[in-house]
C-alpha cells in the first residue's frame, strides 16, 4: 500500500487544475479532504492514511480507490479482473465509544473495495453480507482507533468461541470484545485497558455481527 506521502503527492497531482497552476501544499490538501492540518500533520507523522476521508475524495472525483492506495491504474484493474467490488458502507454510523445508531434506519453508500482486500473479507461470495462502519471514541485502542473504517460480517453472529462484534444495547452501538461466561452472561471488554469490563445478560445485547477486518490491514 502507498505511504501517506505518497497518496498526497497523488492527490496533489489531481487537484492542481483547481489551484489554477499555483504549487499545491499539504495544507490545501488537507482542505481538499475535510481534515484540520494539525489532524494532518499528525497522520503523515505516523502515516496513518484517511481511508474515510479517500472514499469520499475518490467517490467526487470518479476516480478508483485502487489507484489512491495501490498507484493501480483503471485500466490495469479492467484488465486483470473486469470487476469492480463493491460493499455497502454506512458512513454516518459510529460505533465504539456508544453513538446509539440504528444500522437498519441509516442511508446507505455503496464503496469500491480494492481487490486486495477481498480474501481477508472472506472471498467474493462473503460480499454480499460485508457492511462497513466508521471507529469512534478510543475505548478499542490499540486494535481500533478513532475514524478508522471496519468491516462487519453480519452471517458471523456466532460468539460462543468470542471475538470483537458489533453489538447494540440498550445505551447505543459499540465494538466490543465478548466473552462467554456462565449463566448466560457475557463479559463487554474494550481492548484499552483504562476502560472496565462490563458484564450484560445475553438478552441485553444484540448481536450485528462480527468485525472481520478494517481498513489498512492489507500490505
Amino acid at each position: 500500500m502507498n505511504s501517506f506521502s505518497t497518496i498526497v503527492e497523488e492527490i496533489k497531482d489531481i487537484v492542481s487544475s483547481d489551484f489554477n497552476s499555483k504549487k499545491v501544499f499539504d495544507k490545501d490538501i488537507a482542505q481538499v479532504l475535510g481534515i484540520t492540518q494539525m489532524n494532518f500533520a499528525t497522520m503523515k507523522k505516523r502515516n496513518k492514511i484517511p481511508f474515510t476521508e479517500l472514499l469520499d475524495f475518490c467517490a467526487v472525483k470518479s476516480i478508483s480507490i485502487n489507484w489512491i492506495l495501490y498507484g493501480q491504474s483503471p485500466e490495469s484493474l479492467i484488465e486483470a479482473t473486469n470487476k469492480i467490488y463493491m460493499i455497502k458502507y454506512y458512513n454516518d454510523i459510529n460505533a465504539s465509544a456508544g453513538g446509539g445508531s440504528s444500522i437498519e434506519n441509516e442511508s446507505i453508500e455503496e464503496v469500491e473495495i480494492p481487490e486486495q482486500f477481498i480474501a481477508i473479507l472472506g472471498g467474493e461470495k462473503e460480499l454480499k453480507n460485508i457492511e462497513a462502519i466508521n471507529v469512534s471514541g478510543d475505548s478499542m485502542e490499540p486494535t481500533f482507533s478513532y475514524n478508522d473504517i471496519v468491516f462487519i460480517n453480519r452471517k458471523k453472529n456466532n460468539f460462543n468461541k468470542g471475538g470483537i462484534f458489533t453489538i447494540r444495547t440498550e445505551n447505543g452501538l459499540f465494538i466490543k470484545r465478548i466473552k462467554i461466561k456462565e449463566n448466560n452472561m457475557i463479559d463487554i471488554i474494550s481492548d484499552n485497558p483504562e476502560y472496565t469490563i462490563q458484564t450484560l445478560n445475553q438478552n441485553e445485547i444484540k448481536i450485528i455481527g462480527q468485525v472481520v477486518s478494517k481498513f489498512g490491514e492489507v500490505d
